[in-house]
């Protein structure tokens, strides 16, 4: 029993990684209608910031993660401007290759300016861990602190979208941007504000996935990044509650694959959930189907 615990404990950690990285996704895709690949490797260039804040320059963790956000928030909107506000009225698929090409330009970046790699990244939590069921279970402070962090993340988001004049416009340009400029909001604006939000929230994912598994390469934020997007369509993209929710059922069904299928074929199986999920549901578990009109 106190196995299953554990794992189910794991696979929810790993999950509210997913689903912090999944809100940016779909706050993206929600407002600006386009699907930014290269949001995986911010989350490396968030971990890059806040490993050299700490262990170079003797910044206390919070203060590191503080610099992270910062310098990924920033990245985020040079990106979003040089890269794809010049493609606003382009083809997806145009948008696609630009985003796959930041990708990339990110990664290798990231390998000729922090050399030598792997890094290993010391957790910003530390390293202890809270007995329960006297001391039957253990859980790790990385474990809570990201669990907790997924939670405040979601429910500030919700209340910013809902309640706030920036949040109003970002659900009015989600709605229609034509109508939205009518009325006066400054789309371009919305749409920066949003990649900021977003690659903020990735340095804050970057840093709580090597703080868990703390080796930190180039690549590190490619994987968690595709499957932080299945996510995302795993729970309905475009829903803050769907990105949280798909996040954690990827994050479980992947520990629990690994458990007790086969650690090879994990991502197989969590790929084949999302397909037949798909199938069922095909705007996901809390998303909405949209009808066009001709």
């Amino acid at each position: 029993m106190m196995t299953f615990l554990n794992y189910l404990l794991s696979g929810i950690s790993l999950g509210s990684i997913y689903a912090i990285i999944a809100l940016g996704y779909t706050m993206v895709y929600g407002i600006a209608k386009m699907l930014n690949f290269a949001h995986g490797d911010v989350i490396m260039v968030g971990a890059y910031i806040c490993f050299f804040a700490v262990s170079r320059y003797s910044l206390p963790p919070l203060l590191g993660v503080i610099a992270a956000m910062a310098v990924c928030t920033v990245l985020g909107v040079i990106v979003e401007r040089l890269a794809y506000k010049p493609l606003r009225s382009a083809p997806s698929l145009a948008v696609l290759i630009t985003a796959i090409g930041v990708s990339y330009f990110l990664q290798n970046g990231a390998q000729l300016l922090w050399t030598p790699n792997p890094k290993v990244f010391s957790s910003v939590v530390g390293t202890n861990r809270l007995a329960l069921f006297g001391g039957q279970l253990t859980v790790s402070y990385v474990t809570l602190v990201t669990i907790a962090s997924c939670v405040v993340i979601m429910v500030a988001l919700t209340w910013f979208t809902g309640k706030t004049k920036t949040g109003k416009a970002m659900r009015a340009c989600s709605e229609d941007k034509g109508a939205a400029q009518l009325m006066g909001i400054n789309v371009n604006s919305t749409i920066s504000v949003t990649f900021a939000i977003g690659s903020g929230l990735a340095a804050i994912a970057g840093v709580l996935l090597c703080s868990a598994y703390p080796t930190l390469v180039p690549t590190t934020g490619a994987m968690p990044g595709i499957k932080a997007f299945t996510a995302a369509v795993f729970g309905g993209i475009g829903s803050i509650p769907g990105a949280m929710l798909g996040g954690i059922l990827l994050g479980v069904i992947e520990i629990f694959s690994k458990a007790y299928i086969s650690t090879q074929l994990s991502d197989a199986v969590v790929f084949a959930v999302l397909i037949i999920v798909l199938l069922v549901k095909p705007a996901g578990l809390l998303g909405k189907q949209v009808r066009e009109k001709v």
